[in-house]
């Protein structure tokens, strides 16, 4: 559950520094993993909620 939590502080800190690359006009390197990022934060925090656990 621990890791779960994690994980998702991971993506949330990498998923910022993207939209800021972004927001700041520079290209980052795969536009794509913006889109993955987000919903792999949305698969941990459906696994969190079932399980019944806070975010």
């Amino acid at each position: 559950m621990e890791e779960l939590k994690e994980l998702l502080r991971e993506l949330q800190a990498e998923l910022v520094k993207l939209r800021s690359q972004v927001a700041a006009g520079t290209r980052p390197e795969n536009p794509g993993r913006i889109r993955a990022i987000r919903r792999d934060i949305a698969r941990i925090k459906t696994i969190l909620r079932e399980k019944g656990v806070g975010v």
